[in-house]
C-alpha cells in the first residue's frame, strides 16, 4: 500500500524541510577494468545478499523506511478503501479437460486464488487444490498446471517466497489428494503430459548447491520424461545439448498425442529453434526449423501438418503450415498474412483459429477457418485487453477474459453453435467505472517516432496543469502494455490522480521492428521515448513536474533510473521496482545472462560503451535537484537478484541523500520478483512481476496473472507468447505510489471520504 499513499506524505516532508539519517554504506576499493576503462564499483559488497553484513544493511535501510512509511496520516483511510475495493471475488476463465471444467476464483482478499472443478457449468464446484494451505504465509504460489487428457490427474507446481525455482506434484483429481511424485530443480519449465497418462515431459538445471540457489548462473537445462508415481532419479532424460549450456528447453505433446515439440531458445531472443520426435517410436529427435532466424510458436498440427505462428519475413506476425515430410521453406503454406495489426496469439478452438490482435495496443479478436478464410470478428465491450483465452480444438464454445483500466476482468462466453458472445461471469465491485474515461493519445519522440500513450481520469478533469499524474511503463523485451485493471490504479483516480501508461519502443505493441528499435545501441530511443511521454503530458496541461511521478518494475526499473539520471527535474517523484541498475554485470547472475540478447554485454567493447553511457547505477551523480525516490525490490528476488538495488539505493543514498526528499529502499522479505505475491502484500504495496508476464500476468486483475499462466500447459488457456526468462514488468504497476509529489498540497488528492 505504501505506493497509494507515497506521492502525498513526502510532499509534507518537503514541505518541512525533513533531513533524513540513512545509514552509514560502506564503500570498498573495488574498479574493474573494462577494455581499458576504469569503473569504480565500491558497494559490490552488496551483491553478496546472504551476507550477515548485507543482512544488517537491509534491516537498518528498512528501519528508516518503514519509520518514514508508519508516520504518514494518511494510511489507515487509504488502507481501508483498498481493502473495501480488493474485497470482491475474481474469476480466471474456465477450461475443460475429461468432460468436466475447472476455474480458478478468489474470493477478495485471499492471498492465493484457489482451483475449482465441477461436472459442468451449472453443477455445484469442488475445491480441487487451494494454495492457501502450502504455506502460513501465503507466499506459496502455484506456477504450473497441467492436466491428463482424461483430467484424472493434475500436475501442479508450486514456487515459495516469488522465487523462480518450482517444484511440481501430482494430484489425483477424483480424490483430491497427491500421490507421491515429487520432482525440483526446475525453473522456466511448464508440465506436458503424453496422452495414454502414464507421465509428462518437463525441463529442469542440474541441482544447485548452497547459494547457487538463489544466486548461481542457470545453465545446462534439459528434458526429461517422468513416469507417474516413480523417483524422479529413475526419470528418462528425453533430449540434452552439452555443447549449448545456454539453450532452453520447453516440450509440448501435440494435440494427437503423436509427437513431443520442443520450442529451443537462447536467452531471451524472440528466436527459436523448433524440434520434435515422435513419442511411440522414441525416435531419434528432428531438427524440423533450426536456422534460428525467427520466432516459432506451435499452434497444433493434422498428421504431418504443423501450423505456426511465426514473424519469419512477417515482423507483426503471420500463421504457416508446415509438413513435417516436406519441410523446406518453398513448400510452406501461408495461412494468415501478416496485417497492419500485431497478432499477438492464436489458438485452435472447434476446429478454427482464434486470432487475437494488439491493434495500437489494444485487443481484437476475429475467427478463420483452418484454410485461413475469415469467418466473423468478435465485438470486444471497449477498447481493452483480453488477457486470457480457453478452449481446444473439439470445443464447441471457447471463454476469454476482458479488462481494462476501469473495466474489471469479465469473463465472457462464445458460442460456436449460435454464434453468441455473452457474459459469463462479471464481478461486483464497489467501483463505477463510468465516471472515468481513457484516452488514447499519439506523441512524438525525440527522433520524430509517434508513440502511443493511454491517459486515465476522471470524467470532466479539469486539465489545468495541476494534477498528480503517474507514469508508467516498461519498454523492453517484446513485452506489449496493455489496458489492464487494477484495484490500486483505482484509488489513484479516485483521490483525483491521472493514469498513463506509454507503449514505448523495446515492446511488442507494433511487431518485431518495434521491439529491435529499443535493444543494444538503440536503448536509448526508449528512454527518449519516456521522457517525450512526459513532456507531452505537462505540455498538453496534464500536470506540471512537481506533481509528476514515474514507475517502472524490472526492466521499466531499468528505465526510471536512466531517465532520473537524465533528466531529474522533468520529475516529482520516483518509484523504481525489482530494477537492472548494474549494466556491467546483470550477465554474471542467474538468468541475467539471458537479457544480452537485448541489451548486449560489458564483454564486448562496444557494447560495453552503450551500457555504460545509461547504467543507472553507474550514472548517479550530484544534482542541484533529484525527486523523492522510492526504490523497491525483495530479499528472494531470483530473477533480477536484489543486489541490483542495494547497490542503487546505496549510490543513491551517497550523492543526493542531503536532498530535501527522501532517498529510500524497501527491501520485501518472502518475496521474489513478483509471480504469484499474495494479496496481502499487493495491498500492502508490493508489485507482482509477467505478464509476465505475460506479464501479461492480465495479470481476472493482475493480482491473478500467476492463474493465468498456470493452464498454459493444458493447453486450455493461449496467451502471448512471451519468454518466461525476460525481467517482467511486475503485474501491478501502481500498487505502491503514492505521496511522492514535492510540492503537492495534501488536498489535491483528497475527496471528503479520505479526510
Amino acid at each position: 500500500m505504501t505506493r497509494a499513499f507515497l506521492a502525498l506524505a513526502v510532499t509534507l516532508t518537503a514541505m518541512q524541510k525533513i533531513r533524513f539519517d540513512y545509514p552509514e554504506t560502506k564503500k570498498v576499493d573495488q574498479v574493474d577494468d573494462y577494455h581499458g576503462t576504469s569503473v569504480s564499483d565500491p558497494y559490490r559488497w552488496l551483491e553478496d545478499d546472504n551476507s550477515q553484513e548485507t543482512l544488517a544493511w537491509v534491516k537498518a535501510q528498512n528501519a528508516v523506511t518503514f519509520r518514514y512509511l508508519e508516520g504518514l496520516p494518511q494510511r489507515g483511510p487509504l488502507w481501508a478503501r483498498l481493502t473495501e475495493l480488493w474485497n470482491y471475488p475474481r474469476y480466471g476463465t474456465p477450461f475443460r479437460k475429461g468432460g468436466s471444467y475447472f476455474f480458478f476464483k478468489n474470493d477478495g482478499l485471499q492471498n492465493q486464488s484457489v482451483l475449482y472443478k465441477q461436472a459442468s457449468l451449472d453443477a455445484p464446484p469442488e475445491v480441487l487444490l487451494d494454495p492457501n494451505q502450502l504455506s502460513e504465509k501465503g507466499t506459496a504460489a502455484l506456477s504450473t498446471l497441467a492436466l491428463s487428457e482424461d483430467g484424472t490427474r493434475l500436475v501442479y507446481g508450486v514456487a515459495s517466497a516469488g522465487s523462480d525455482w518450482q517444484e511440481f506434484r501430482v494430484r489425483d483429481v477424483a480424490r483430491g489428494a497427491d500421490l507421491s511424485d515429487h520432482v525440483k530443480f526446475i525453473k522456466f519449465s511448464g508440465a506436458s503430459w503424453t496422452h495414454d497418462g502414464a507421465g509428462f515431459f518437463y525441463s529442469r538445471f542440474p541441482e544447485p548447491s548452497g547459494d547457487e540457489a538463489q544466486g548461481g548462473l542457470n545453465l545446462n537445462q534439459q528434458v526429461y520424461y517422468h513416469r507417474l508415481e516413480t523417483a524422479q532419479s529413475e526419470d528418462r532424460l528425453v533430449y540434452e545439448r552439452p555443447d549449448q549450456p545456454e539453450w532452453g528447453f520447453d516440450a509440448e505433446v501435440s494435440d494427437d498425442g503423436a509427437y513431443a515439440v520442443f520450442h529451443i531458445t537462447h536467452g531471451t531472443d524472440e528466436r527459436n529453434r523448433i524440434y520434435y520426435q515422435k513419442i511411440v517410436s522414441g525416435s531419434e529427435v528432428v531438427r524440423l526449423l533450426d536456422d534460428f532466424d525467427a520466432t516459432y510458436q506451435f499452434l497444433g498440427n493434422d498428421g504431418t501438418l504443423f501450423y505456426f505462428r511465426t514473424n519469419h519475413d512477417a515482423p507483426r506476425y503471420r500463421v504457416i503450415r508446415v509438413d513435417v515430410d516436406s519441410p523446406a521453406k518453398a513448400n510452406w503454406k501461408e495461412i494468415l498474412p501478416q496485417t497492419d495489426d500485431v497478432l499477438e496469439s492464436v489458438s485452435l478452438v472447434n476446429e478454427k483459429l482464434v486470432a487475437h490482435y494488439l491493434e495500437d495496443a489494444h485487443s481484437r479478436v476475429a475467427l478463420f477457418s483452418k484454410s485461413g478464410a475469415h469467418i466473423k470478428d468478435v465485438d470486444l465491450p471497449a477498447l481493452g485487453s483480453v488477457s486470457s483465452l480457453s478452449g481446444e480444438r473439439e470445443d464447441e464454445e471457447m471463454f476469454l477474459a476482458f479488462q481494462s483500466f476501469v473495466y474489471p476482468t469479465t469473463i465472457y462466453r462464445y458460442d460456436f453453435k449460435t454464434n453468441q458472445f455473452s457474459v459469463f461471469r462479471s464481478p461486483e465491485i464497489q467501483f463505477d467505472g463510468g465516471g472515468f474515461v481513457t484516452e488514447q493519445v499519439f506523441y512524438s519522440s525525440k527522433d520524430g517516432t509517434k508513440v502511443p500513450m493511454f491517459v486515465t481520469h476522471k470524467r470532466g478533469l479539469k486539465l489545468d496543469g495541476t494534477n498528480p499524474t503517474y507514469l508508467y511503463a516498461y519498454g523492453g523485451f517484446n513485452i506489449s502494455l496493455t489496458p489492464t485493471f487494477s484495484v490500486a490504479n483505482l484509488v489513484w483516480l479516485e483521490l483525483g490522480g491521472v493514469y498513463a501508461q506509454a507503449n514505448l519502443r523495446g515492446g511488442g505493441e507494433y511487431g518485431e521492428s518495434w521491439h529491435q528499435a529499443g535493444t543494444f545501441g538503440q536503448k536509448q530511443n526508449v528512454f527518449d521515448d519516456f521522457i517525450a511521454a512526459a513532456e507531452f503530458l505537462i505540455e498538453e496541461g496534464c500536470t506540471r513536474p512537481d506533481k509528476l511521478a514515474i514507475g517502472g518494475g524490472s526492466n521499466g526499473g531499468l528505465l526510471v533510473g536512466a531517465v532520473l539520471n537524465q533528466r531529474p527535474e522533468l520529475f516529482g517523484a520516483a518509484l523504481p521496482a525489482v530494477g537492472v541498475m548494474d549494466m556491467l554485470r546483470f550477465h554474471k547472475f542467474t538468468i541475467g545472462w539471458a537479457w544480452v540478447s537485448d541489451y548486449g554485454s560489458s564483454e564486448k567493447a562496444d557494447e560495453f560503451e552503450a551500457l555504460y553511457a545509461y547504467s543507472p547505477y553507474h550514472n548517479l551523480k550530484p544534482a542541484p535537484y533529484f525527486p523523492a525516490t522510492l526504490v523497491t525490490t525483495a530479499d528472494h528476488d531470483d530473477r533480477v537478484v536484489p543486489g541490483h538495488s542495494f547497490k542503487y539505493a546505496a549510490r543513491l543514498q551517497e550523492v543526493q541523500g542531503s536532498q530535501p526528499r527522501p532517498m529510500l529502499i524497501r527491501i520485501q522479505t518472502d518475496a521474489g520478483h513478483g509471480a504469484g505475491k499474495p494479496t496481502k502484500m499487493l495491498r500492502a504495496g508490493r508489485p507482482l512481476g509477467l505478464r509476465d508476464g505475460k506479464p501479461r500476468d492480465g495479470m481476472a486483475e493482475r493480482t491473478d496473472r500467476a492463474a493465468v499462466r498456470l493452464i498454459e500447459d493444458s493447453r486450455r488457456q493461449r496467451l502471448p507468447l512471451q519468454h518466461p526468462r525476460a525481467p517482467r514488468p511486475p503485474p501491478t504497476p501502481i500498487s505502491r505510489l503514492r505521496y511522492f509529489f514535492v510540492d503537492a498540497r495534501p488536498s489535491s488528492l483528497q475527496d471528503q471520504r479520505y479526510r
